[in-house]
């Protein structure tokens, strides 16, 4: 706990406010950024060294640090990038020798690091451009960034102490600046104004840069554009950067300004990748619903809910029903977890053209020992309903796009069968009508699904259990609910309660509930003044707190509040119990400061990150 020690000057209007420091609340940490391209030979193409935002799972003596690993897609071939946050910068800097083969020319490269950015305030916009090397703070090793022109989009508080997310540009020219903002502006807004993430918004900035492309972006090759974003042949799916050191140095250059970078690709049509750094497209029909997937990845660190992945892991995923990390959210929190009763006979990724000459048919077999079954499919390319029919054992199922914007875009399609597949050998087709659009119709995903009865498989909305996913190979791990999470499907607006509560908490570890502490004196009134003595003057203390429960600026939708208590010598002050503000006399006290957070979409906080103190 901090002790607040006020020395009392009479007459003065000027208090000495100390406070000892917590380095996990107080004192900004260093951070050590690698990306090594070549595993085998541990080869770091970029370092960067500087300082960075609070973390309060530092230690505060100084000789440990955290490692951060994440070997990501979206930049193709990757390798690996390192993070380690740690007090002691000569700690990092002897990392750099164990973790990169090529130590000695990184430090004979290194110079200092490119500016931060300018800020007027939580008022409104700024903008300043950035040139590398502008301003003598921190060290990199590799490539420069982009010149950048940054504007705030959504500011809630300082960068010290705020989670800030950033869109940088790809694909636009210099005369689409207007476009570039118009896009960053909405992709904030929606998933920030809402849902996803509203109730967390007063621990977030979003921000633009801008960095001119020289040619319009054309994705399914790379351009010149910053940071090569590109698609991997005719798939609407995965969206690479070619250059991923780019992308690195960027975000860096920002320093406090950018905890995560979002490269904003400049294209009408899906496409997308988490990771380090997060790839999307200014897609109107999916934009933000792949931005909110792939932020869930980013900022909670958790793996994927849907079928046919690899990546399974975090608070949404549990290897068996014994290791369900969720319980404090079951339905049914009175009797151990079951799983939820469903298989998965069929799963594929084609990637097909499809053709009006030769329908798609690809068969599975069923048990025929289930109630009901699932078609689940994603295709792109095929605008209106007349264009294609989906036909199981030569049975139509009635395919029709849900939205008339979603025109050649990639969607996910969910078709219900509420009875029993019969045992044996089943068909499966996608049959294509409209010639105009071969060449484009895609058939992108198809998986068929199989669920017992409802004493076997809780289907219902807001049902938490254990429900089986089955990643490539089949292999069955499990997540909280059957539907409810946008990190299951992709066009769901929402995380289901687990993952929500995984997002206050990585935010929170990053964000101090308490902005600051301020101090000033005020003159007693005649009728406070004690004859007795000659003080005058009280002592007013106030607290500067992230604006959330009862200080919020935007009423939400379910409960939360702040306990705040004053305390001195170990003495509660009973009366200022939930105050911000504070006067006392002149007394030469210790005050001390406990902060308490708490909301219904947080349930377990093992490491105390919704509390504060000084």
């Amino acid at each position: 706990m901090l002790g607040i020690f006020i020395y009392f000057v009479p007459f003065l209007s000027v208090l000495k406010l100390c406070i000892a420091a917590q380095c996990s609340q107080q004192t900004a940490p260093y951070e050590l950024l690698l990306w090594r391209d070549n595993l085998e030979e541990g080869h770091c193409a970029f370092m960067s060294l500087q300082k960075t935002q609070k973390h309060k799972g530092i230690s505060c003596n100084g000789t440990g640090y955290i490692r951060e690993l994440s070997s990501v897609e979206s930049a193709g071939e990757l390798g690996e990038i390192l993070r380690l946050i740690s007090m002691d910068e000569g700690i990092l800097l002897a990392q750099v020798q164990i973790e990169c083969s090529n130590h000695a020319s990184l430090h004979g490269e290194i110079r200092t690091s490119s500016a931060g950015m300018s800020h007027n305030g939580a008022g409104g916009p700024s903008q300043v451009i950035l040139a590398p090397q502008q301003h003598e703070q921190g060290l990199r090793s590799g490539v420069e960034p982009p010149p950048l022109q940054v504007s705030s989009l959504i500011t809630s508080g300082p960068s010290s102490n705020r989670v800030d997310l950033v869109f940088f540009s790809d694909g636009y020219t210099e005369e689409e600046y207007n476009k570039f903002i118009e896009d960053a502006t909405r992709l904030a807004q929606d998933v920030s104004a809402n849902q996803t993430f509203y109730t967390v918004k007063p621990l977030l900035n979003f921000w633009a840069a801008f960095s001119p492309s020289k040619e319009v972006a054309r994705f399914f090759v790379v351009s010149v554009t910053p940071f090569g974003l590109y698609r991997d042949g005719t798939e609407l799916r995965g969206l690479y950067s070619s250059k991923p050191d780019t992308a690195l140095a960027a975000c860096e250059s920002l320093q406090d300004k950018c905890d995560y970078a979002i490269l904003l690709g400049n294209d009408p049509l899906y496409g997308g990748l988490g990771g380090e750094f997060t790839t999307i497209t200014s897609s109107l029909a999916n934009g933000a619903l792949v931005l909110r997937h792939e932020l869930g990845h980013s900022i909670i660190d958790v793996g994927e809910e849907y079928d046919g992945g690899f990546a399974y892991f975090g608070v949404n995923a549990a290897d068996t029903l014994s290791s369900v990390t969720w319980s404090h959210w079951l339905s049914d929190p009175d009797t151990p977890p079951r799983e939820e009763r469903s298989v998965s006979p069929l799963q594929a990724y084609p990637w097909t053209l499809l053709n009006t000459t030769t329908p798609f048919s690809t068969n599975f077999t069923s048990s025929g020992q289930y109630s009901q079954y699932l078609v689940k499919f994603s295709l792109s390319g095929v605008p209106e309903e007349k264009d294609l029919d989906v036909l199981l054992d030569g049975a139509n199922l009635g395919w029709t796009p849900p939205r008339q914007d979603i025109g050649i875009d990639r969607w996910h399609y969910n078709l219900a069968g509420y009875s029993a597949l019969s045992e044996g050998d089943h068909e499966l087709q996608f049959i294509l009508k409209n010639e105009n659009t071969q060449g484009q119709a895609q058939l992108c995903s198809v998986e068929i699904l199989e669920f017992g009865d409802d004493s076997e498989f809780n289907s219902g909305i807001g049902y938490y259990g254990a429900f089986p996913t089955f990643d490539l190979n089949n292999e069955t791990t499990y997540r909280p609910t059957y539907e409810g999470c946008l990190m299951r499907s992709v066009t769901y607006p929402n995380f289901c309660k687990v993952c929500l509560e995984g997002l206050w908490l990585s935010l929170l570890k990053r964000v101090d509930l308490i902005d600051n502490v301020r101090e000033s004196c005020i003159m007693k009134s005649a009728s406070e003044v004690d004859s007795s003595t000659d003080q005058l003057w009280k002592k007013v203390l106030e607290l500067d707190l992230v604006p959330l429960a009862q200080l919020r600026h935007n009423t939400i939708g379910f409960t939360e509040s702040y306990k705040i208590t004053w305390s001195t010598g170990g003495t509660t002050l009973e009366q200022f119990t939930n105050q911000t503000r504070i006067e006392v006399d002149d007394d030469m006290l210790s005050y001390d400061i406990d902060i308490v957070f708490s909301t219904n979409e947080v349930r377990k906080d093992d490491q105390g990150w919704l509390t504060a103190s000084r």
